[in-house]
């Protein structure tokens, strides 16, 4: 079945970086538009950035672009978030999904704080 498992969050001082890792299986990776979503304590779950199947283009959120990066190996299944000069407001669990499959894994932790 569809799984997703993200990995690599954690707590990091302000102006910090993080790489997030999704992998993903139970589908034909290549073939779907990949996400990055997050959801704070006490807020809906937003989108953060999201990739082509082929990775040759990619969106951002407002409040990420310039220091958020997605991409994607489609040899590993594998879908990544560099996240760089992070904000207390970056704070989160991190999700991954594609969005026209719509499960969810567990999420990762990013916690910003001095």
């Amino acid at each position: 079945q569809v799984q997703f498992v993200e990995s690599g969050g954690g707590l990091v001082q302000p102006g910090g970086s993080l790489r997030l890792s999704c992998a993903a299986s139970g589908f034909t990776f290549a073939n779907y538009n990949m996400g990055w979503y997050r959801q704070a304590p006490g807020k809906e779950r937003d989108k953060v950035a999201f990739i082509t199947p082929s990775g040759g283009a990619a969106n951002y959120a407002d409040p990420v672009k310039g220091r958020f990066t997605i991409s994607r190996d489609n040899v590993e299944n594998t879908l990544y978030l560099q996240m760089n000069a992070l904000k207390p407001e970056d704070t989160a669990v991190y999700y991954c999904s594609a969005p026209s499959i719509g499960k969810w894994g567990q999420g990762t932790q990013v916690t910003v704080s001095s």
